[in-house]
């Protein structure tokens, strides 16, 4: 990877994410980028392509969450370090990525690339799906109290990563199918799923 590049990333990218809630925050932005350099070597595409659109998927929080993804590719097609960087082909693609990239989208992702980094974001890890959950629930509904964020965490996660859930795998990857096959293992029995909720809520509250 070019060192021009990941300075500039490094220094005037990802520090943006600090801004964010815990569950979208710089070691989130992280584990996308290296999960998506992973797999752009994986494929064998532009690893700076991945890269750079991992770098930006979800800086358009500023914003809100709602449009994220269409702001997050206004910012990229803002940025006059990228436009001088790469060529107004490339500059589309990773546009594209970070538009395509998220969960509810209702068509497929436009090039490898989204589908890379939509992969990517995922993580699809049963303790780590419930956790970043109850902290954006914890950040942004403060005012619902323990059994109000159970409520909360598991209707999304069924809506997201249910048997007829609106997450759509893009890349046939063995560990986000298994992944995906283990929470829902989890929704499907009560006990399970409380007793992982309530063992990451006491984890979250203990370290304020």
């Amino acid at each position: 990877m070019d060192i021009k590049l990941t300075a500039y990333i490094e220094g005037n990218v990802l520090p943006r994410y600090a801004t964010f809630d815990a569950a979208h925050g710089v070691d989130h932005v992280m584990g996308v980028i290296a999960r998506s350099l992973s797999l752009a070597r994986l494929v064998n595409v532009d690893e700076r392509l991945a890269y750079v659109a991992a770098a930006y998927h979800d800086l358009g929080l500023v914003g809100g969450r709602e449009n994220h993804h269409l702001i997050s590719g206004e910012i990229v097609m803002q940025d006059s370090f990228l436009a001088s960087y790469f060529t107004s082909e490339e500059l589309l693609l990773i546009k594209e990525a970070v538009e395509d990239h998220r969960a509810s989208s209702s068509h497929p992702p436009r090039s490898i690339y989204g589908k890379i980094v939509a992969e990517a974001d995922r993580e699809i890890i049963p303790r780590v799906i419930v956790k970043r959950t109850i902290l954006y629930g914890k950040s942004h509904e403060p005012a619902l109290d323990k059994e109000g964020q159970y409520e909360r965490t598991k209707s999304h996660i069924v809506k997201k990563y249910g048997e007829h859930g609106y997450l759509k795998l893009w890349l046939p990857l063995k560990q986000n199918i298994d992944g995906l096959n283990a929470i829902r293992a989890y929704l499907k029995n009560e006990d399970s799923f409380r007793h992982l909720f309530d063992e990451l809520w006491d984890e979250i509250s203990e370290r304020g």
